[in-house]
């Protein structure tokens, strides 16, 4: 046990220094974990080994995991469902061509210039076409634009790019068996009973045994977390859908919603982007760097040749926001590496076309989001802050 406690203190003193030059770079905290990450694995590689911290640990892969579903969840809590359904033309048209573009962009990509058979060229394009649903709820949160009605719309268009991304990879390459159907009909059922559940809960128990709320979530997500797994699917897909199907029961207590927040981004988030930048290599990119930038352009260029016409549609008089909202659909990161580590499991992919593939995603996450908030935040749609003392009132 020492080393397991000595391993979290390592990474939660990685998450601390990501804070503080989060705040004095003036840059999303997500990105920042993953850039301290990616320079940590470097040098723990170099100098120490590379199993040094252990990021293949059994405990930190659930963390990290728990934290992606978490945050995946808070991000379907925040689209309440009365506001997708105004913004719905919106984030379908969005969210479609964010998935289409680079999906048939990157295949072709993958498959004429770099010479990839159909299968890992397809898978390719399928890892590429995602959107960070994790980065950009993670900067709408930091700079208050998840309550705005821009917010919304974004979280919607990623949702419905990531639920394409979600369907090709199972279309394609996963095996529809009586898994995949038992999964489909749970996933259903949890959508028609989870609401009346869980406000019975919240009625009869919420007030009056501690953190009860809380407990039927985390059992609710992790229980569907573990049967999509039993399924071949992965344990974050049915967080979104669980969010978005409670979104207008949870947020009746916005402190609730908070407290959720600070487990999440306080304690789990950290060790998910610090690991996703750890098993960056960055020997391997400078190995490879043609590959490598031709990926990762190949995502950026055809999601924004894609999506910038079709949002600037929505957004005629904000170029600011328009630019913003096309570089924020142009991150990807979860669902990107998923689909990657599918691939390669399944032998769609070699070891080295999944470190590309990997590098390019991560570096999606980082890059788009540095540009899109040093040069086009739309800070008129920034809220007032508040002290932390003053959000959330002492408990009696």
């Amino acid at each position: 046990m020492f080393e397991t406690y000595l391993t979290a203190a390592i990474w939660l003193g990685l998450a601390i220094l990501a804070t503080i030059l989060a705040s004095r770079l003036k840059i999303s905290m997500a990105l920042m974990e993953i850039i301290i990450g990616a320079v940590a694995g470097y040098f723990v590689a170099r100098y120490f080994g590379e199993s040094a911290l252990n990021p293949n640990a059994d405990w930190l892969k659930f963390v990290a995991g728990a934290g992606s579903i978490l945050l995946t969840f808070l991000a379907g809590a925040e689209l309440d469902p009365e506001s997708f359904r105004t913004k719905l033309k919106e984030s379908t048209i969005v969210g479609f061509i964010g998935f289409l573009a680079p999906f048939a962009g990157c295949t072709l990509i993958a498959r004429f210039l770099l010479h990839w058979e159909w299968r890992s060229s397809l898978l390719a394009g399928i890892a590429l076409s995602t959107t960070s649903m994790a980065v950009v709820y993670s900067v709408m949160l930091e700079f208050g634009l998840n309550k705005t009605e821009f917010g919304k719309g974004v979280l919607g268009s990623c949702f419905v790019n990531d639920l394409g991304t979600v369907i090709g990879l199972g279309l394609i390459f996963a095996p529809f068996t009586y898994r995949t159907a038992i999964f489909v009909v749970v996933a259903v059922l949890a959508i028609f009973f989870t609401p009346p559940v869980t406000q019975y809960l919240i009625k009869k128990y919420a007030y009056k045994t501690a953190a009860v709320r809380t407990k039927w979530i985390l059992f609710l997500l992790f229980s569907l977390g573990a049967l999509a797994l039993w399924s071949g699917s992965e344990a974050v897909l049915p967080a979104y859908i669980i969010g978005m199907v409670l979104a207008g029961t949870i947020s009746q207590d916005h402190f609730f919603i908070r407290r959720i927040r600070t487990l999440t981004i306080g304690f789990l988030t950290p060790f998910y982007f610090l690991r996703a930048g750890f098993l960056m290599s960055i020997p391997a990119i400078i190995a490879g760097p043609v590959i490598f930038l031709v990926l990762f352009g190949g995502k950026v260029v055809t999601k924004i040749f894609g999506l910038f016409p079709a949002i600037k549609s929505f957004r005629k008089n904000h170029f600011k926001e328009a630019w913003y909202y096309t570089l924020l659909m142009s991150t990807g990161l979860t669902f990107g590496t998923i689909s990657a580590l599918y691939g390669l499991t399944h032998n769609i992919v070699s070891r080295e076309q999944y470190s590309f593939l990997v590098a390019a995603v991560i570096a999606s996450a980082v890059i788009p989001t540095l540009i899109a908030n040093k040069l086009f935040l739309p800070e008129h749609l920034l809220p007032t802050p508040i002290s932390e003392e003053e959000e959330i009132p002492e408990e009696n």
